[in-house]
């Protein structure tokens, strides 16, 4: 198998200056590194794909669904709603939960398709 590193140091400016381009500012690229980070987790993704099938889910639901306890969902879901990925409701004493918007959906989507190319 071939080595993947470059045999001739040489730097391409025309490529360079085009990347360089394309490259977010530094808060956006930050963000979506926290976004990707949330989502490096079988158990939050579990709990994200849940809420996608069903729309909305209670902790209860959701820990049931991930095989975990309610505290450990509850702290999934702290972290996922840091990342902007779910939304919640109140009803009485009940908390409900959501994906964000439709860019999650896309989101899962596009991973569990490029994951499914993979195996």
């Amino acid at each position: 198998m071939a080595k993947a590193v470059c045999g001739v140091y040489e730097i391409h400016p025309e490529r360079v200056a085009k990347a360089r381009v394309g490259l977010p500012q530094e808060g956006v690229l930050k963000e979506a590194a926290l976004l990707l980070k949330a989502l490096a987790d079988p158990t939050r993704m579990r709990l994200l794909l849940a809420l996608r099938a069903a729309g909305e889910l209670c902790v209860c639901d959701l820990a049931l669904l991930a095989g975990v306890s309610v505290s450990a969902v509850s702290h999934q879901l702290r972290l996922l709603r840091q990342a902007r990925l779910v939304a919640f409701r109140r009803e009485g004493k009940q908390v409900y939960y959501r994906l964000a918007d439709e860019h999650v959906e896309r989101l899962l989507d596009g991973a569990l398709e490029h994951a499914a190319e993979n195996t």
